[in-house]
């Protein structure tokens, strides 16, 4: 039995019928595709190495605190993995239909959270696979574990040795787990306690450093007061819109070259013309506006690599949508983020998560989560994430994979998110769009190819 903690509890228990809090990613893969059995035995044989994928959630008694992991007794990995295919002619489209689908659907709560598809019948004998995992396991694409351990470096890699049987571990009674929780309850003041002369002194040693922090955290609260386009947030409904956008790498570093930043500055610059693009086309565009986007970091440090939970924060970029000159909306995100970054402003809202820690009743955390997403809407509009991927190929049961489009989940009034992941000299831009909300999302896609086309011409 293992106890989520605040953040991974509120993912957990912010979750309703129209806000499915998972991350997943499609993933296509050159063929021909192997057979359903094939794969099974492949994730069987992986599922040692991540134990949280046959565990359960186990919410405590009178809901006294925070939910607990325990193993599912009655794991059934044919459950997990699924099988189906796209109607001919299996193009694009076609999968992108079917994943929009598929990813506006909940997990089932009552079993370990997360899903693989294997999708046949794309033209070209190709194959594709889509995952999900729910967020309170993961903080992210990149950690998607199971996925991820299925990937090989070689075509030629040896396949893994089957398990032996599994045994599920007993599961506590309700006695058991509600006393343990209380004795949770009571300690964590305590510890809490125990660390507070270590904060103070690390406080005193960072002394300069919360100076810069609070100069920047001021000139982040003032890019609040611009003027933000409202018209893109909204109720979210139960349906999704899936589209995607790719870019070839070694364009966006040239314009990265010229230009200074990062690759990520490029990124969000990119994403700014789809908005634009999205924003003209409504007739919606003015001058002043910008889109407001919630930039996701990981402080995940290298000794957490491997815990099954999220290690992340997030700062807020104004995308300036209302700027006609492509290279002048660059250095402006440019700006903002040097600024972020220098003054460590991901620290911050590190540490407001962890207060969540220190919440007794689920209600506490509920109440936590849903008083920023209440304050943030309309002020932000999207969420922008950015995952690097590895510049090499990858291979599962020999077959190379071709591309992955990351996805993230829509939750508080925004109707559209984009997730970017990069692998072998491209990125991918995975966009997920209430269906109701955001019937333009493809003009958002097309929007940011179009950006990077312009960026370089400069």
């Amino acid at each position: 039995m293992q106890r989520m903690n605040g953040l991974d509890a509120s993912f957990y228990l912010l979750e309703d019928e129209n806000t499915p809090l998972h991350v997943a990613a499609v993933i296509v893969m050159e063929g021909p595709a192997p057979s359903y059995g094939d794969l099974v035995r492949l994730v069987a044989a992986k599922l040692p190495g991540v134990e949280r994928y046959r565990q359960r959630v186990r919410s405590v008694p009178l809901h006294a605190g925070r939910p607990v992991w325990v193993d599912d007794r009655h794991f059934q990995i044919l459950y997990h993995v699924r099988h189906t295919a796209v109607p001919a002619p299996g193009g694009p489209d076609q999968l992108r239909n079917l994943a929009g689908r598929v990813l506006a659907q909940r997990l089932d709560p009552k079993k370990p959270l997360w899903e693989l598809y294997l999708v046949e019948g794309l033209e070209g004998g190709g194959w594709a696979l889509i995952g999900k995992v729910h967020h309170c396991m993961v903080d992210g694409v990149a950690g998607m574990d199971l996925i991820a351990s299925l990937f090989e470096l070689s075509p030629d890699a040896p396949e893994p040795e089957p398990e032996h049987e599994w045994r599920p571990r007993p599961e506590p009674s309700d006695l058991e787990l509600l006393a343990d929780t209380l004795v949770d309850n009571v300690l964590q003041p305590v510890r809490l306690a125990r660390r507070l002369p270590g904060d103070l002194a690390g406080m005193v040693r960072r002394a300069p450093g919360v100076v810069d922090y609070a100069g920047g955290l001021a000139r982040q609260l003032s890019r609040f007061t611009r003027a933000s386009a409202s018209v893109l947030n909204g109720p979210i409904g139960p349906h999704r819109r899936w589209c995607w956008a790719d870019v070839a790498l070694d364009d966006v570093r040239k314009v990265r070259k010229t230009h200074g930043g990062t690759v990520n500055d490029v990124v969000l610059a990119a994403v700014t013309a789809g908005f634009r693009a999205q924003l003209t086309g409504r007739g919606d565009l003015s001058p002043d506006v910008v889109v407001r986007s919630a930039v996701p970091v990981s402080t995940r440090t290298e000794e957490e690599r491997g815990i099954p939970t999220n290690r992340v924060s997030a700062v807020f970029v104004n995308l300036p949508v209302g700027q006609p000159d492509p290279v002048a909306r660059l250095l402006h995100i440019r700006t903002q983020m040097d600024d972020l970054k220098s003054t460590r402003q991901e620290r911050g809202a590190a540490q407001l998560t962890k207060i969540t820690d220190t919440a007794v009743a689920p209600a506490l955390l509920v109440l936590g989560a849903r008083t920023p997403i209440r304050l943030f809407n309309p002020i932000v509009q999207t969420v922008t994430t950015n995952v690097p991927g590895p510049a090499f190929p990858l291979y599962i049961l020999g077959r190379r994979m071709v591309a992955m489009y990351p996805c993230v989940p829509l939750a508080g009034g925004i109707q559209l998110a984009t997730a970017i992941f990069s692998y072998l000299g491209r990125l991918y831009f995975g966009v997920s769009a209430d269906f109701d909300g955001q019937p333009d999302a493809t003009v958002f896609a097309s929007g940011i190819e179009a950006g990077v086309a312009e960026l370089l011409r400069s």
